[in-house]
């Protein structure tokens, strides 16, 4: 009997469909939310787009969206917690701002040359997806910078005798 855990100190383990889902405290946390909202603004303008004449940037909202589910579904389920040898905030922060230049670069192609109205939206969301993966990399821009700034005060200052200084 003693090798029987307690029931509160192991997780509950969810099965089936449930596993895939997102985790409640993950889904209402900062990350989370941009998350989702990067997931579905790349989806509305791949969508979008595939409806538009301007059918040759739909790629760019498929890898988009791709990305973001990939890491959406890495973060929920802690699969980023098993490989240590990735640095995730920064391979986060690089695909953050890629998407917001690509969105910035697109949209503003999509919006001028075009006259169809998917063309329009597609334009229209490209520029609210680039605030939200902006708002993003600033996030996680400024996690990175506290990150690294508590790392520097655990070092001491390098203080020199004024016995070793050759002034007069």
């Amino acid at each position: 009997m003693g090798d029987m855990e307690s029931p509160d100190t192991t997780a509950p383990r969810q099965s089936g469909i449930r596993a895939l889902l997102p985790d409640k405290a993950f889904v209402s946390s900062r990350k989370g939310q941009l998350l989702i909202a990067e997931v579905a603004l790349s989806f509305i303008c791949f969508i979008c787009f595939v409806a538009s004449s301007a059918a040759a940037f739909l790629t760019a909202p498929l890898v988009e969206f791709l990305f973001a589910f990939f890491l959406l579904f890495a973060y929920s389920s802690k699969f980023n917690e098993q490989f240590k040898g990735f640095h995730w905030p920064l391979m986060d922060f690089l695909r953050c701002v890629s998407a917001s230049v690509i969105y910035f670069i697109i949209s503003i192609i999509a919006v001028s040359r075009y006259t169809d109205a998917a063309s329009k939206a597609a334009g229209v969301f490209g520029f609210i997806a680039t605030i939200v993966f902006a708002l993003d990399f600033y996030a996680i821009f400024n996690d990175l910078a506290n990150f690294l700034k508590q790392g520097d005060t655990t070092e001491q200052p390098n203080t020199e005798d004024d016995s070793n200084s050759d002034s007069d």
